[in-house]
């Protein structure tokens, strides 16, 4: 029996809909409705910030003011989010082409559900999600560390190939804080620790050597690397005054580099 409410996202258009499923979740303890949008494109960053556990999409967005018109490219970008969990995505259509019912399957919806059954309601819906969790094998602790330690240690080789590639070498001495540093703000995206502080804690240090064992590695790497690799790598601003990136400009910048490649 699970003990926490099933956090819960809705993407609809249509009104009423949305007020009757406000509605419901309001008197239910096992549900958390997360968001409401009416755009598939809203609804994928809602997902990567709320984490919900399940989704209501609904195939037609035809008064959606920021998304696609119908939602049959959701689950396809969805997939390219790399989530360390799967939630039970349940579709809701007023279509009723079998053809359409195979598409989305294959592309991972959990269910869809016909809107003009007789049976149809945002009752049925929600039930329908807890029903679906419940059947569904539990992960364990240990399982879900595996899991963690797995995309660390993914978004950690993503992080050392790029470093490579402009000269900021294992030997450096700074290339731990600049590596960690990236990998923090990449694991910890709401977390609102100064991340150079965080890094001194870590490893008992002041936050200037911290600061200046990063600074170096940079400097280091601007002097020995060949241009054209430093040009073809690293595109973002360089400060002209000195002709290196500044730290925070460095690391964010491969925060966001690596994120987009994940």
């Amino acid at each position: 029996m699970q003990n926490k409410p099933m956090k819960i996202l809705i993407i609809e258009d249509d009104r009423d809909d949305c007020k009757n499923f406000i509605n419901a979740i309001k008197n239910r303890k096992d549900i958390e409705l997360v968001a409401i949008t009416d755009s598939d494109i809203e609804g994928l960053k809602y997902v990567k910030l709320k984490h919900p556990d399940g989704i209501v999409l609904d195939l037609e967005l035809n008064n959606s003011t920021t998304g696609n018109t119908d939602a049959l490219n959701f689950i396809p970008e969805l997939k390219k989010l790399n989530l360390n969990y799967k939630p039970i995505i349940i579709v809701t259509t007023h279509v009723a082409s079998q053809t359409t019912y195979n598409i989305i399957h294959k592309q991972g919806a959990d269910l869809i559900l016909y809107k003009d059954q007789a049976k149809y309601s945002v009752e049925q819906v929600l039930n329908t999600f807890i029903n679906m969790r419940e059947k569904m094998p539990q992960r364990t602790i240990q399982t879900l560390k595996e899991e963690m330690q797995r995309d660390e240690e993914k978004i950690s080789a993503y992080i050392s190939k790029e470093l490579d590639l402009i000269g900021i070498t294992s030997k450096m001495k700074g290339r731990k804080y600049v590596h960690d540093a990236i990998l923090y703000l990449i694991e910890n995206e709401d977390s609102k620790e100064n991340v150079i502080r965080h890094l001194a804690n870590e490893y008992k240090k002041s936050t200037n050597t911290i600061t200046n064992g990063i600074q170096n590695a940079i400097l280091r790497a601007w002097r020995v690397s060949a241009v054209e690799d430093l040009l073809e790598y690293y595109t973002a601003r360089i400060n002209p005054e000195t002709g290196v990136p500044t730290t925070m400009e460095f690391i964010y910048y491969y925060v966001e580099k690596i994120k987009k490649e994940l």
